[in-house]
């Protein structure tokens, strides 16, 4: 009985979202879009009306489910904000650490913090819901946060690419030309560009006709899956979007291999193969977190579209979700010598 009327509630669930589908002209619309439509339960032209709210239809609707769901977000969410606090306390306390490359690190801490104060709150508040629901505005929201802090962490992994190359091949002049205010310059930089970015994008999907059905199949307010749901032919949004990905991804990733490029060869250069071991090891955490960040986001924002199906698609952008609050700080804490002696020192406190 428990079973058949969970199986009824989840059906009932999928159906409320498709109640409201709309008639749309398909002519000029891609292939795959068309199709999706076609596929719709179209009503009378009378039932339209604007989108005031977007129903997330990837949650689980059984009640053992909502609950594992809701523990595994709890516990990442508790990670995430452990870890970030941790290296932003260990790095504040510790004298030895106020250099330019952990001042970097601190900023990559603090953007991760609030990438997963944008995502994960209102995810753990859907887990558990019966209607698995987020506001128009508070779409547009999450979606400018979740863009603006990622492209922001992109091009600040740029800037701290550009800080191991001072320090390894212009070390004499590294102090001079590295300065407070260049820092402060560089992450100003990068947290502009990443929220102008965002800003373009959000405004370019939301200003599209929303009405019907609003069932997005994502945990979030993907913009991949939001852009899916608007009436009308899309096509210019995602050339747009795809210009934008590629100045996010793809431009700061060829800066950071030119970067490396110069950081490898001075490194073998050097002559002691202690002093190459060492300056190999305070670039291997950054390179790690590159490969991490580049990669993922390549393969959820620059793959063709209809390429996969959109449960990969999905799991994918779970992937990378999840795991860029966490994976940052445990890359950096764990192959840092002395950024886990002064965690060590925060704790022993």
């Amino acid at each position: 009985m428990r079973d058949s009327n969970t199986s009824l509630h989840a059906s009932s669930f999928k159906t409320a979202a498709l109640e409201n589908t709309c008639p749309l002209n398909l002519r000029g619309l891609p292939g795959w879009k068309r199709r999706e439509h076609e596929t719709a339960r179209p009503v009378p032209p009378g039932n339209c009306t604007a989108v005031m709210e977007f129903v997330f239809l990837a949650f689980p609707t059984q009640p053992d489910l909502q609950t594992l769901l809701f523990m595994g977000i709890s516990l990442v969410f508790t990670a995430a904000v452990t870890g970030n606090l941790l290296i932003l306390v260990a790095i504040w306390e510790d004298a030895r650490l106020h250099t330019p490359m952990y001042f970097f690190l601190e900023c990559l801490s603090i953007i991760e913090l609030g990438y997963a104060a944008a995502i994960f709150p209102q995810m753990l508040v859907n887990a558990l819901e019966e209607r698995k629901r987020i506001s128009f505005g508070g779409c547009v929201a999450q979606m400018f946060f979740f863009l603006g802090l990622g492209s922001s962490d992109c091009f600040l992994l740029v800037a701290m690419a550009y800080d191991r190359y001072l320090a390894i091949c212009l070390l004499l002049h590294y102090t001079l030309i590295m300065t407070r205010r260049l820092c402060l310059w560089l992450v100003a930089a990068s947290l502009a560009l990443g929220g102008l970015l965002s800003l373009q994008i959000t405004v370019l999907i939301f200003r599209l006709p929303f009405y019907g059905f609003n069932g997005v199949n994502h945990f979030l307010c993907d913009v991949n899956q939001v852009l899916k749901l608007a009436r009308t032919d899309t096509r210019s949004e995602e050339i747009a979007q795809f210009i934008a990905s590629v100045l996010i991804v793809i431009l700061p990733f060829l800066l950071i291999c030119v970067s490396y490029v110069y950081i490898i060869t001075t490194i073998l250069r050097i002559r002691s193969a202690e002093g190459r071991r060492r300056a190999f090891h305070t670039c291997s955490s950054h390179l790690m977190v590159v490969l991490l960040q580049y990669g993922c986001l390549s393969l959820v924002y620059l793959h063709p579209k209809g390429s996969w199906s959109d449960e990969l698609d999905r799991l994918i952008s779970l992937g990378y979700t999840f795991g860029s609050p966490i994976f940052n700080p445990l890359i950096y804490s764990l192959r840092n010598k002395e950024l886990k002696e002064a965690i060590a020192k925060v704790f022993r406190r």
